[in-house]
C-alpha cells in the first residue's frame, strides 16, 4: 500500500482536500477551505510532476497566502450587507426591547420580541417598564441603552 501511495500522492491530496471541505462545512469559519485551496494546488503540482517536497512547499505557500489575503476579504463580504440580510443575534441589534427587571451595568432582564434576555446597560440604570434599544449582543447578554426621545411636532 505504501508503495502505491508513494507513486500516487494525488490520492492523499484529494483525501486531505475532502477532509478539509467536510471540516469547513461543520465550522463555517473559512479557514479550512483555505487549506483546501492549498491541497488543490499541491494536487495540481503532483499532476505536473513535482516532487513530494515541492508539493508540500506549494501546499504551505498557497495555504498561507489564502489565509492571509483571501480569507479577510471573503469574511468582509460575508458580513457586509443590508440589515434585512443579518442573521441570528446580529438581527437583534437596533431592535426595541422592554426592561423586565431593572438593568444596570452589571445585569438585568429585557424582553426582545418574545424572548427574555439577560442584559446590561451601556450607561446608567434603566427602570423596569422602560423601552430601550439593543446596541450590541455580548455572548448571551444584550447590551441596551435608553431609547432616544422622539420630538412630537405641534
Amino acid at each position: 500500500m505504501f508503495e502505491w501511495l508513494s507513486e500516487n500522492w494525488w490520492a492523499l491530496w484529494l483525501t486531505v482536500f475532502l477532509a478539509f471541505a467536510v471540516i469547513e462545512m461543520i465550522t463555517l469559519d473559512l479557514f479550512f477551505i483555505m487549506l483546501g485551496g492549498g491541497t488543490l494546488a499541491a494536487l495540481i503540482a503532483d499532476f505536473a510532476g513535482a516532487d513530494l517536497w515541492l508539493q508540500i512547499v506549494v501546499f504551505c505557500v498557497v495555504s498561507l497566502l489564502m489565509i492571509a489575503f483571501v480569507r479577510p476579504v471573503a469574511l468582509t463580504h460575508l458580513k457586509k450587507g443590508p440589515s434585512e440580510q443579518r442573521t441570528n443575534v446580529d438581527r437583534l441589534i437596533g431592535e426595541q426591547a422592554l426592561v423586565m427587571e431593572a438593568v444596570s451595568s452589571t445585569g438585568g432582564l429585557v424582553k426582545i420580541g418574545g424572548d427574555v434576555w439577560s442584559a446590561r446597560s451601556a450607561a446608567g440604570v434603566l427602570a423596569a417598564g422602560q423601552k430601550v434599544v439593543v446596541s450590541a449582543i455580548d455572548g448571551a447578554t444584550a447590551v441596551v441603552s435608553a431609547q432616544p426621545e422622539t420630538a412630537n411636532p405641534s
